[in-house]
């Protein structure tokens, strides 16, 4: 009989957390997960040192209760406290962003607001830039709306063979993480920002990516913890912003391009989605969302306008199909762009 929500709290109520309480009564389970006899839950914990032995524990009793994989992720809340000694405390902390192993770039879309087609656009950018030989790596930093599951059409779960190792799924030459492979499709994710930020660094630093030419990083839309996390935490190499021509769009674009000045993070270049709309019967042209705006703003800027994507019915269709454009019609002229996107970065030597 396969494994119940209620089998699992009951198991998890059996075992104790350092403050003798047991685990679900502590309000340490959050994200709780059961499917196919698969567990996988948040440990939300002040510190993950005192908690290593409840989450053994926790681990042994479930696969002795019959789950076949047990996945907990444990998120601080905060850092732990630095010893007296400061001299020799600084002497070992991290100087700052480091470089994740094997992976030779990290490049960040991002956009100031929702809906302006951000993931689409990372995720043809992926795969165009896999079909030029480069070996691409996709991290889905969309914590709160992961779109690159669906949009890479890859299912299942990550495994982790040693309980410390995650390894990734692959699918049209891209190797790619994303929190939505943890979760079931309409399930929200329902974190504070700590635990965000943990499951992040999990993403960045336990995941096996391998050797990587480039890490695209899927970011979610605005200004906040994810975008900060990942600048401190990882190097990047650079950011894309994508955007609409219209000046709402374009408002909030500023803040994020302002935003990655503070972060130190370079410009790489500016992306106008649906840049405008031919109609499919009878051919007439219009700039649904205006004209020109990206453009004016990335000569503002002094960065390179790196494509214009058209708003058309091809591209959504095969978004929401699992195979993005430039995989599923290689040979179009909607995909052309995006390709061409790839190209641009490659002879920048930004990938």
């Amino acid at each position: 009989m396969a494994l119940t929500r209620d089998d699992v709290l009951n198991c998890l109520k059996g075992i104790k957390a350092p403050s003798g309480s047991d685990l679900v009564e502590a309000g340490l389970v959050r994200a709780l997960n059961v499917e196919d006899d698969a567990v996988r839950f948040v440990m939300e914990v002040s510190s993950p040192e005192p908690f290593a032995a409840a989450k053994a524990e926790a681990e042994a009793a479930l696969t002795a209760l019959g789950a076949t994989t047990v996945s907990i992720v444990m998120t601080a809340h905060s850092a732990p406290q630095a010893p007296p000694d400061l001299g020799t405390a600084r002497k070992s902390e991290p100087s700052g962003p480091e470089k994740i192993p094997g992976v030779d770039r990290i490049i960040a879309i991002a956009s100031g607001k929702g809906g302006v087609g951000k993931s689409t656009v990372a995720a043809n950018l992926a795969c165009a830039l896999a079909a030029e030989g480069r070996k691409v790596g996709m991290l889905d930093a969309d914590v709160y709306g992961p779109s690159q599951p669906r949009m890479l059409g890859v299912s299942g779960r990550p495994q982790s063979p040693d309980g410390k190792v995650i390894l990734p799924l692959r699918n049209f030459g891209v190797t790619m993480m994303s929190i939505g492979l943890m979760t079931n499709e309409d399930q929200a994710v329902v974190w504070r920002g700590p635990m965000l930020m943990g499951a992040l660094q999990q993403m960045l630093t336990q995941v096996q990516w391998g050797a990587l030419d480039v890490l695209i990083v899927d970011l979610p839309p605005g200004t906040g913890d994810v975008q900060m996390t990942l600048a401190q935490k990882a190097h990047l190499d650079g950011a894309l912003i994508v955007s609409t021509p219209q000046d709402v769009a374009l408002l909030d674009a500023r803040k994020g391009i302002d935003m990655f000045s503070q972060l130190g993070t370079p410009i790489l270049g500016m992306i106008e989605n649906m840049s405008t709309h031919i109609c499919s019967s009878c051919g007439h042209e219009e700039h649904v969302f205006g004209h020109g705006g990206v453009t004016a703003e990335a000569e503002k800027l002094g960065v390179p306008l790196l494509a214009e994507i058209p708003l058309h019915l091809d591209i959504r269709i095969a978004a929401d199909g699992g195979a993005p454009i430039v995989v599923s019609k290689p040979e179009s002229a909607q995909s052309q762009g995006f390709r061409d996107v790839a190209r641009k970065l490659i002879e920048m030597g930004a990938v």
